[in-house]
């Protein structure tokens, strides 16, 4: 064993007690949002495969299971917005969230609204008017685009969505930053971002990403299938475990937060 790694300790995760098996309101308490933010906090969630790909058969959702989804649904109940880049909104057919009615009342007890707004990142601000981002939910959309693309974008879609200018120093980019401080004057500051790979590494090239929570799920999908994080930007940002469960299935879902 090489001299650096003699000291290491490790801990056997499995198997599990299955007296420790966590409801649903167990969950939400396990992934609940730091209290008393006053500036957005930034969960990522994402799913990958043992080996590595973010997707099966080109979407997310073909490597999820009904653990994943219930986890999912969890996180969609804490937050205050979801935020996602538009190749995601097309590629999972992105609609608004949906809750039940105990749901909602869990929600408003916690002060918050009973249907957080989807925040759309896109520089372009192309986006389909009869999609069930803008036909299937309650809340109208937020979308995040660039100056040059405000006016463009808020003739197309009208009344269905909100178009807010989020560039920052480019006026053909969103700023990550921008964006960020105005979901928090909007006091939506417990943010879920579900990806895609491309706005997951912006966010963590510029240092925004405050924890990453990640399915592996169990299955090989060999091909092309891409990483949960592209760009260009390289970063070594240490993070610290909170928290590894598991399922029947065997899907593994781990929490991790930013070194502070």
């Amino acid at each position: 064993m090489p001299d650096d790694a003699a000291g290491t300790q490790f801990t056997v995760l499995e198997p599990v007690d299955t007296s420790d098996s966590l409801d649903e309101s167990g969950l939400a308490d396990l992934y609940a949002y730091p209290d008393g933010l006053q500036s957005c906090w930034v969960r990522g969630n994402m799913i990958a495969s043992l080996d590595g790909g973010a997707t099966a058969d080109g979407r997310s959702g073909g490597l999820a299971g009904p653990g994943d989804r219930a986890v999912f649904t969890v996180m969609r109940q804490l937050a205050d917005v979801v935020l996602v880049g538009a190749g995601t909104v097309r590629a999972e057919n992105y609609s608004g969230a949906q809750f039940s009615p105990a749901q909602r009342q869990a929600r408003q007890r916690r002060g918050q609204a009973e249907v957080p707004p989807i925040a759309v990142v896109t520089n372009r601000g192309v986006l389909d008017h009869d999609a069930k981002l803008f036909t299937r939910t309650e809340v109208p959309p937020l979308i995040l685009t660039c100056a040059d693309a405000v006016a463009d974008a808020s003739g197309r879609l009208g009344s269905v969505a909100e178009v807010i200018d989020a560039s920052g120093p480019r006026p053909d980019r969103v700023d990550p930053a921008t964006a960020l401080k105005i979901l928090a004057e909007r006091e939506l500051f417990r943010v879920l971002t579900e990806g895609g790979p491309q706005l997951l590494g912006v966010l963590i090239a510029d240092g925004l990403l405050d924890e990453l929570c990640l399915t592996i799920a169990p299955l090989l999908v060999g091909g092309e299938a891409t990483r949960i994080v592209t760009g260009t930007g390289q970063v070594r940002t240490g993070m610290r475990r909170s928290h590894l469960l598991t399922d029947d299935a065997g899907y593994l879902y781990s929490r991790y937060v930013r070194g502070r």
